[in-house]
Order: C-alpha cells, then structure tokens, then sequence
C-alpha cells in the first residue's frame, strides 16, 4: 500500500493552521482587550506577556501558506484570487500590530498613545479578516476550468461578516484566558470578570454558526444530519456544552490555568466541526484533496524538508514557552 500524499499534506497543513489560530490568537486577543485595560502599566504587563515568542507564532502561517502553494497548487490559486482583498487587509493589520508591538515600548510616554492605538486597530482588523477569510471558505468558490470564476468581492456576505466578528470574540477570549494565567492581582481579577460574558458570547456566536451553515449549505446539512453520521457527530456539540459548562466553572472559583486550557479545548472542537462539514474538500463545496493535488513527485519531495524542518519548529517553540513560562509582574519586562 502507498504513501497518501494528499492526506499527510492535508493534515500537516491544518496542524500548521491549527497552531496558528491557538498562538497568534492570544496575542490577537490581547491587542482586542487593550481597550478594556486603562491603566499603562496593565498594558506593559499584557504586552510583556507574550514579548518573548509572539514573533515566532507567524511561523505557522508562514508554514500553512507554503504548504498549500506547494501541495494543492490549485487550491492556493483559487483560495488567493477569490480572497485577495481580505487577506492584503489581513496582513496589513499584522503588520501593524508588529510595528506598534516594537516600537511602543521605545516611544515618549506622551506619543505611546498613538502606538496603543496602531496595536489595537491593527489586531481587530487582523482578527476580523481572518474570520471574514474563514466563512467565505465554507461559503465556497465557483470554479471553471480549474480558476476562480467569482467576483472580486463574493466574499463580502453576511454570513463571512458575523465569522469575522465571531473570531475577534473567540480571539478576545483566548487572550483573555492567556491573562489569567500568565498574571496575577489586579489585571487577572479584571481578566476573571471579562471572561464569563465573552464565553456566553461565544457560545450564542458557535450557536448561530452551527445553524446558518447547514441552512444555507445542503450539503454540509446532510453530512451532519444523516444517518449514521448524526450518532458519530453528536459528540461534537454535546462536548462543546460540557467544556462551557467546565469553563464557566473555572473561571467563578478563579482558576489559574483551567480557563486557557478549556479555551483551547473548545477552539479544537469548532475547528473539528468545520473539519466535519468540510473534508474532504480543500475548495469548498465540491473539490477534493486528491483533485488538488500537485503531482506525487512534488508533494513527496516537498515532505522530505517538511518532516526534518518540523521537529525544529516544534522544539524551539516548545523551548521559548518552557524558558519564559510562569507568571509576568510589573517589574519585569522585554523591552
């Protein structure tokens, strides 16, 4: 039996978008709760929270991005021309949020503000273009003659405009929970009193996502309410209701560690639900992995340097999160 290439791509490529959502999505999240914070030395702290290895995060988009033009050149093609605006607009938002996050700790104290500024629009536009990104691709792409055969701005709907504003919720609440464990006094009882109503948020956003798509998709609809698929996905919703339950919980008897940790399980099972809806479809609604795929010789070529690149990747970013672990003070800082 041979080697599935279209797989083993497909899977490293959502492990790298995986990683991706979960470590950038803190920092993100930061950036979305600075207007919350008033005070200037909160702000340092949350900032010096993630100092250390927020610039290495980006690797994993860097990393989904190349695999994709690499493996599926037919989906990178559509996937970019369908969604170029969004994702110039996305990276303009990281940009900023990289430029504000440097240069803020080396501004006057009376030009700060404008890097405050810089560092907050820049992770909401990052966030919400992501998620704009996200529910145009389950909306789906028309495609003639192996192109994008759309317009410039299909993206632009309802249903990828509430993703978008459902991600900075999602995204708020991971940086949220990322406070709480990296700080303490103060500005983790603010963290505390923000989490439950940005759960409950969350919550009502993955509620009205699970009903419009299948709504508005048939076919996503019949993958999750036929038999016996509904008995093997039910586990999925019914998982998603216990981890707020365990969430809401942790966060009232003021858990340190528990709420990041339920965050990131309740991330994992909303992407596990659009992998559901989804697979084996890299162009939504009808292109597949396999019928996508760059030749066997590329993809196998390509996996030598992905299988030895990888273990690097994960050892130094296990390595910075073990080096700088423990909670953050006032008094320390990256600067």
């Amino acid at each position: 039996m041979g080697i599935d290439l279209p797989l083993i791509w497909a899977i490293i490529i959502i492990f790298g978008i995986m990683m991706y959502v979960v470590m950038d999505g803190f920092d993100l999240g930061i950036g979305i709760l600075f207007p919350f914070i008033k005070s200037e030395k909160d702000r340092d702290v949350m900032m010096n929270t993630v100092a250390p290895v927020w610039d290495g995060n980006e690797t994993w988009l860097v990393l989904g991005g190349a695999a994709l033009f690499g493996a599926f050149p037919l989906a990178y093609a559509v996937v970019l021309s369908a969604l170029y605006l969004p994702l110039v607009l996305m990276l303009v938002g990281l940009i900023f949020r990289g430029v504000a996050f440097e240069f803020r700790f080396k501004a006057r104290a009376e030009k700060r503000h404008i890097w405050d500024k810089a560092f907050i629009g820049g992770s909401l536009v990052a966030t919400f273009f992501q998620g704009v990104v996200l529910g145009a691709f389950i909306d789906g792409f028309p495609v003639i003659n192996r192109a994008f055969a759309g317009g410039a701005l299909d993206w632009l709907t309802p249903f990828s405009l509430f993703c978008g504003l459902g991600l900075v919720v999602a995204y708020a609440l991971l940086g949220c929970t990322w406070l709480i464990m990296k700080t303490e006094g103060r500005l983790q009882a603010q963290m505390h009193v923000l989490a439950r109503p940005l759960v409950l948020v969350l919550l009502a956003v993955i509620a009205v996502v699970s009903i419009w798509t299948p709504l508005v998709h048939s076919d996503i609809a019949g993958r999750w309410f036929s038999m016996p698929n509904l008995l093997w996905f039910a586990p999925v919703p019914m998982l998603v209701l216990a981890t707020v339950g365990m969430l809401l919980r942790a966060v009232s008897r003021k858990a340190h560690y528990a709420p990041f940790l339920l965050t990131l399980a309740l991330v994992f099972l909303g992407y596990s639900g659009l992998g559901i809806s989804l697979w084996p479809n890299i162009i939504p609604p009808s292109i597949s992995i396999v019928a996508a795929s760059a030749p066997a010789q590329s993809q196998g070529f390509m996996l030598v340097g992905a299988l030895f690149i990888l273990p690097f990747i994960l050892g130094y970013t296990f390595w910075s999160y073990y080096v700088f672990r423990g909670k953050v003070r006032h008094e320390d800082g990256y600067h």
